[in-house]
């Protein structure tokens, strides 16, 4: 068997000057000798990490509505958010569920987890999938603004079709989903 050197693209960190420090992310220019030995610089967005839920309701998928300043539009998306400092992520992912759309999981399992834009931040997303809900009780943070809803499978890939869902945990989401119905699997 063939050994492969996984470190043969290591860029080693020479000096990081922080830049911005804010509620959710930071910002950091990093100078890496890279493996020709030149140098560079990388910019780099620290991230605490986020989970989202794929929340299944009698065979739909709750979603929630909300205005995404980055983008200047509105969008469709699971519900999701950032972890908080030393937070489990399947605590976040219940804690998110709740918050955002009313409903509590009476069973939870992680999907799979990603690097969101690895080329150029850290932030890893836990996604889970969230089923047997019972309706708890909304408690949006006071500057979030959203609307919750239902879609089927059928909906949600029309959603995408339509680039009113258009955010990678989302697109994941509905094609787990997809992959489920079809196998019975996660």
């Amino acid at each position: 068997m063939t050994h492969i050197n996984r470190n043969k693209f290591e860029e080693i960190t020479l000096s990081t000057q922080p830049v911005f420090q804010g509620r959710v992310i930071s910002l950091q220019v990093d100078t890496v000798r890279l493996p020709n030995g030149e140098t560079a610089t990388r910019e780099i967005v620290k991230h605490p990490g986020a989970v989202a839920v794929l929340a299944l309701l009698n065979d739909r998928m709750l979603v929630v509505e909300q205005y995404r300043k980055p983008l200047e539009k509105s969008q469709v998306e699971i519900p999701a958010g950032k972890l908080d400092a030393g937070e489990d992520p399947l605590d976040a992912a219940k804690r998110e569920l709740e918050e955002e759309t009313g409903y509590r999981c009476g069973s939870i399992e992680k999907i799979c987890s990603f690097y969101t834009s690895p080329g150029f931040a850290d932030e890893i997303l836990h996604l889970y999938v969230a089923q047997d809900l019972t309706k708890g009780t909304v408690k949006l943070d006071e500057d979030e603004f959203l609307e919750c809803e239902s879609l089927s499978l059928e909906e949600a890939q029309q959603y995408i079709r339509e680039q009113r869902i258009s955010d990678a945990k989302t697109i994941t989401a509905v094609y787990a989903w997809q992959a489920y119905k079809l196998t019975g699997s996660f």
